[in-house]
């Protein structure tokens, strides 16, 4: 994020994070890698090959949507009707762009864009995502983010801005580091230390800026102080003049789906100011719980 301060500076903006990748066609297993076999029929009797290519997508993105998921490859194109071969290069552009994920076993679910416009749809409830984070600026006058988890990533699916007069940069729909972000490092702090490791193998600690924490020691322990005060801090770790603090928000299990974050600049907000604003933060994140 970067900002523009009432005194004219302007912070460097930088650039996403690292961005998931859909899994090489490499490791699919053999069952599931798209072949050149006739289109089955589909939907009354209608080929798999009929409809345009939008078509074809809005059909796969219901089909990995359906309930029972995640859903394989195979399944996937029997319920779209849409040949296989396309199927697979429609569901890694989808995987690319969000909309959907892909587990470690090539299967396909709802990813963290599509879940977000559905969030976006039921705004209007007496209990909605929107009326919750709506609370939370109200109360702290701060830009608010929800995100949620995708992968070594996560994903802002909803921004409120800031009462102050400056914006922030970010955007519905950016992905970000998990090791440099509040809501990253909210998440991390829940999930299991194997899968942590494995996180950190795979996306590495690379620094955004001179204070980002780039040891897996150093960041193990910023973690621990995460579970135990139940929020995380970004003391301009992942852009200068930036400062958050982020909760995660826990399914019934315990397991993060996402997180909340209160975004300040620096040059307004004392780091002891920000802190205060945790309670109505974890308000909120428990009252989102429900919802996603």
């Amino acid at each position: 994020m970067s900002t523009n301060d009432p005194t004219g500076r302007q912070a460097e903006r930088r650039t996403d994070g690292p961005v998931g990748r859909p899994a090489d066609r490499r490791s699919a297993p053999a069952a599931d890698r798209p072949t050149d076999s006739p289109p089955a029929t589909g939907r009354g009797g209608r080929t798999s090959a009929a409809g345009s290519a939008l078509e074809k997508s809005l059909r796969i993105l219901e089909a990995v949507a359906a309930p029972g998921g995640p859903h394989r490859l195979a399944d996937v194109t029997a319920a779209a009707a849409v040949p296989k071969s396309s199927t697979f290069r429609i569901l890694a552009s989808l995987v690319e762009q969000g909309f959907v994920r892909q587990d470690s076993e090539s299967r396909y679910g709802a990813g963290p864009r599509l879940r977000g416009l559905s969030a976006l749809v039921t705004g209007g409830e007496p209990a909605s995502i929107g009326r919750i984070l709506g609370e939370l600026q109200q109360t702290t006058g701060q830009t608010v983010h929800l995100a949620l988890h995708s992968g070594e990533t996560i994903t802002y699916i909803q921004k409120l801005e800031s009462d102050q007069p400056f914006r922030t940069a970010s955007r519905v729909g950016m992905r970000m580091p998990l090791h440099t972000t509040a809501i990253g490092k909210s998440i991390l702090a829940h999930l299991p230390e194997a899968e942590v490791r494995e996180l950190i193998a795979a996306a590495g600690l690379p620094a955004r800026t001179p204070r980002t924490v780039t040891g897996a020691r150093e960041l193990g322990a910023q973690l621990a102080e995460v579970r135990a005060r139940g929020f995380a801090l970004d003391d301009e770790e992942n852009e200068p003049t930036i400062r958050c603090i982020g909760a995660a928000v826990l399914r019934p299990d315990g397991r993060p789906v996402g997180g909340v974050s209160v975004t300040t600049v620096t040059f307004l907000v004392s780091r002891e100011e920000i802190e205060a604003y945790a309670p109505a933060l974890r308000t909120a994140t428990e009252a989102l719980a429900p919802l996603l």
